[in-house]
């Protein structure tokens, strides 16, 4: 009998355990969020060594020689709408200046714009809206 008690008792441990851990690796672990396609865009539309822009997106797609990717216009500073011009890109509402990399160049903003996932399909580039 008492071999009876020490085996449900190492169970019971091991299951309290086993529901423990599931538990706090929820938390340690979470899920990725969801990836949602901003764009697609055939690669020829891109000016070499040049942006297209998608206001409504928030979105500039920009090609250094060889290079596309895509950046998150939203100022690092405090979220507006940042401008491009032919040879960088500029916060209107405080004058934060970005490289055309998305590097700070002047503040007040003091993080690099964010670069957005983008993956080639043939010819045609997918946006999404995930950090690259």
């Amino acid at each position: 009998m008492e071999k009876f008690g020490r085996k449900r008792r190492y169970l019971l441990k091991a299951l309290t355990f086993s529901g423990l851990a599931l538990l706090v690796g929820k938390f340690l672990f979470p899920k990725a969020a969801p990836q949602q396609v901003l764009l697609e865009v055939p690669r020829a539309d891109i000016p070499p060594d040049g942006a297209l822009v998608f206001r409504q997106a928030r979105v500039a797609v920009i090609r250094q020689g060889e290079e596309v990717f895509a950046l998150d216009m939203t100022c690092t500073h405090l979220g507006c709408t940042v401008s491009v011009t032919p040879t960088n890109l500029v916060c209107p509402c405080h004058g934060s200046l970005f490289a055309r990399d998305g590097a700070v160049l002047s503040g007040p903003a003091d993080q690099p714009l964010r670069r957005l996932a983008l993956e080639e399909h043939g010819d045609l580039l997918t946006i999404y809206s995930r950090k690259a």
